[in-house]
């Protein structure tokens, strides 16, 4: 990689990280009070947002990550390549959110930061989901 690629890279990377705080910034939180945004860019570069939305029957909360990629996958995106998250301490995605993304994207980059935009990592989902369920696991 030259030094323009890096360059563009880290422009990208802060961009989506903006993208996701501006994201949690809509969050709908009243009973964890713990924001979270998510930036997904699709293969063709189209970003989609997406903020945790809370419920008071929890299981039907909706995590920032699916809320972005139901987005994408309702406006007819199938391959995905980035995604950022961001949440007060840097936390990665739930093995919920993990398990839907792997469904598009098994070898998806996912950056974590903070609401300060600081990158506390950078994965690969498989690192952080090795063993997924997926269309070969049904059978024919």
């Amino acid at each position: 990689m030259n030094d323009q690629d890096t360059f563009f890279q880290k422009g990208l990377l802060r961009a989506l990280v903006q993208m996701a705080i501006e994201a949690s910034q809509r969050a709908y939180i009243p009973y964890s009070d713990y924001p979270v945004g998510a930036a997904l860019r699709s293969a063709n570069g189209t970003i989609f947002t997406g903020c945790n939305v809370e419920n008071a029957s929890y299981a039907v909360t909706m995590c920032a990550e699916r809320n972005a990629l139901f987005k994408a996958v309702s406006e007819g995106h199938r391959a995905f390549d980035l995604l950022a998250v961001v949440t007060r301490g840097g936390g990665t995605p739930c093995g919920m959110c993990r398990q839907a993304l792997a469904e598009f994207a098994p070898d998806l980059r996912i950056i974590t930061a903070d609401m300060d935009g600081r990158i506390h990592d950078d994965y690969r989902l498989a690192e952080l989901l090795p063993h997924r369920f997926g269309r070969d696991d049904l059978g024919s």
